[in-house]
């Protein structure tokens, strides 16, 4: 179980740092709210220990040994390492999925930028998708297509996300649009970066993102109906929360240079009570046939991690290798920046 001392903690953690979820997660079961506010805390500790630390490469080894440590029954004496250590052992969570995440804040690290909308799609799968998938694996689903509608949820969570930052992120001299489409609409990448610009051609590729995300969220509802009935709500609730911030992007002319998308408490609980009631219709209304569309190929490896037998062989082959050698790439820089230190 999960020490309430330490649980205590992380749902403070979540009120302050992601109040989305914290919103969407009141509408989810105590069997499952507990667990995933572990799960969330730790991920917001991940994330902001990379995004907010100065040495980032640093940060990212920290945390793959905080990791490595939790996995091995020994977590650090602190709150959220306790709470996941629990949560872990509880729900008999693959390691392969907190390691994806820790990936994708290794790409952070390295400050990796993306060619293709399908790269986006790669970063996408390790910093949201897997948080999904570990989601899916708290409600006991461990079925592939209901995993594969978990992970679009995921992606279109973290779509938004960027389409939403992308004022904030050219500020801070990052970019996750695709390089091709910036390259397609005659902006060069650092120059954007050097002085945003909302001007329309920026606009249009947030509004190309949105209309992604807003496909994978329609696609994702169909595998709600394969969730827990006490589930339901709280899955939809995150997913009406955060298609709203897309909402807000559009109102404001799709310009995420000169303002940040907000949603409103009023606007939360309505989604909230609507969440409710199509949670009820998903007791009495077919599945759809949508729930059986093959992943996202680059969520593939998330899906065959998490389900209790691999959806399609060869799926995730190599993945060890990989993770091993963007490891092997980050502690290379940090014993560059250690020496560059000790010279100066």
């Amino acid at each position: 179980m999960i020490n309430p001392r330490d649980l205590h903690v992380c749902r403070d953690a979540i009120r302050h740092g992601s109040l989305s979820f914290y919103t969407a997660s009141r509408l989810l079961p105590a069997k499952v709210r507990d667990p995933a506010l572990a799960l969330y805390a730790f991920c917001r500790l991940a994330d902001d220990a990379v995004d907010l630390h100065e040495e980032k490469v640093d940060a990212v080894l920290r945390l793959r040994d905080r990791l490595d440590l939790i996995y091995q029954g020994r977590p650090r004496d602190a709150a959220a390492d306790r709470a996941f250590a629990a949560m872990v052992e509880m729900h008999d969570m693959p390691k392969a999925l907190p390691d994806a995440l820790l990936e994708g804040l290794a790409w952070d690290a390295l400050e990796q930028r993306y060619e293709t909308l399908s790269g986006v799609f790669d970063y996408s799968a390790r910093v949201a998708a897997a948080v999904g998938a570990m989601m899916s694996v708290l409600m006991g689903v461990r079925n592939a297509d209901a995993l594969a509608r978990a992970c679009d949820l995921g992606v279109a969570m973290q779509l938004t996300n960027i389409a939403r930052d992308v004022g904030e992120d050219a500020r801070a001299g990052r970019i996750y649009l695709p390089l091709q489409w910036l390259r397609e609409a005659d902006i060069e990448p650092d120059a954007f970066l050097a002085d945003p610009v909302p001007d329309e051609r920026i606009r249009h590729l947030v509004r190309r993102l949105l209309a992604e995300a807003n496909r994978l969220y329609l696609r994702s509802e169909a595998g709600v109906a394969a969730l827990p009935i006490s589930a339901r709500p709280g899955i939809l609730a995150a997913r009406h929360v955060y298609a709203g911030i897309g909402g807000a992007i559009r109102r404001n002319g799709h310009d995420t240079i000169s303002y940040r998308a907000r949603t409103y408490k009023t606007q939360k609980l309505g989604w909230l009570g609507l969440s409710l009631m199509q949670a009820g219709l998903t007791t009495i209304t077919p599945r759809s046939a949508v729930l059986h569309a093959r992943p996202l190929d680059e969520c593939a490896f998330l899906v065959n991690a998490a389900a209790r037998k691999p959806a399609i062989e060869g799926w995730g082959e190599g993945r060890a290798g990989r993770l091993l050698a963007v490891f092997a790439e980050l502690e290379a820089r940090d014993r560059e920046s250690h020496l560059g230190n000790g010279a100066a």
